[in-house]
């Protein structure tokens, strides 16, 4: 009699951190018990969301290391579902599976679009983010992250950034050196409207910078600042590496997998 073989859809490896990474773990586990999904995240966050199947915690080792674990570990399929501002995992995975032959995917949430009454200010970069703040406003809302900080902290921003007032909101402590006249919020996302609203009233800011994220968790503060009539300071997103193509949200991703895969 023919041997039976236990159906196998092979390997995704998810490079995690984000909802979307998360949702995406959880719907591949539902569509197939036979597929293998291993979700890797960064160990940024001291108690993280954890996804449905395998997790892996911290680094590969740059590029070179991801390469081999993706060999050592038969993966046959990834999504580069990290954070829009991830770029150096995002360059290692497409440096990776160029030398692997492993199909790459990025899951990108869209970028966020300004609507009438927004009062935004586009910047390439969180240096340029601090060099125009002292021109917009003097009580600050900081949401770019604890580990992004050092732009508005160093010796040579302070002759101009010792005046204002920050607040800083971020899920973990965030490590000195932090901002001049600070004060931090802990907290985690998805934040409401009624509570953005009485966080920028309560604090009397008068001017949010925000790396462009996109998603609905963190959205409500955009909204919440165009019904104060307040300026944004909008750090834009580096691209994904070229040539590897983008979905913007799970289902895309669910697709390209079912197509890369050829699974049900």
């Amino acid at each position: 009699m023919p041997a039976h073989h236990a159906r196998d859809d092979g390997h995704v490896l998810v490079l995690g951190g984000t909802t979307e990474a998360r949702l995406l773990a959880a719907e591949l586990a539902a569509r197939s018990p036979a597929l293998r999904v291993t979700t890797s995240l960064a160990g940024r966050v001291e108690q993280p969301a954890l996804p449905d199947g395998g997790v892996r915690v911290g680094g590969f080792g740059g590029a070179d290391g991801l390469a081999a674990w993706l060999r050592a570990e038969q993966v046959s399929a990834v999504v580069d579902a990290t954070h829009p501002f991830a770029a150096g995992i995002s360059a290692n995975a497409a440096v990776a599976v160029a030398g692997t032959g492993v199909p790459l995917l990025a899951l990108r949430r869209p970028s966020w679009r300004p609507v009438a009454g927004d009062r935004w200010h586009p910047v390439a970069s969180l240096a340029e983010a601090a060099a125009v703040l002292p021109e917009l406003g003097s009580r600050v809302f900081l949401t770019t992250g604890r580990k992004d900080l050092a732009p508005f902290t160093g010796p040579d921003r302070l002759h101009a950034l010792d005046r204002l007032r920050f607040l800083v909101r971020s899920v973990d402590p965030p490590a000195p050196p932090l901002p001049p006249n600070v004060e931090v919020v802990l907290d985690r996302g998805p934040f409401t409207l009624d509570g953005e609203r009485a966080l920028l009233r309560d604090h009397r800011i008068d001017v949010l910078v925000t790396k462009d994220s996109g998603g609905a968790a963190t959205a409500p503060k955009l909204t919440a600042a165009r019904e104060l009539g307040l300026p944004v300071v909008v750090v834009q997103r580096p691209p994904a590496p070229a040539g590897v193509p983008v979905a913007e949200d799970v289902e895309g991703a669910l697709e390209w997998l079912v197509r890369v895969l050829r699974i049900a």
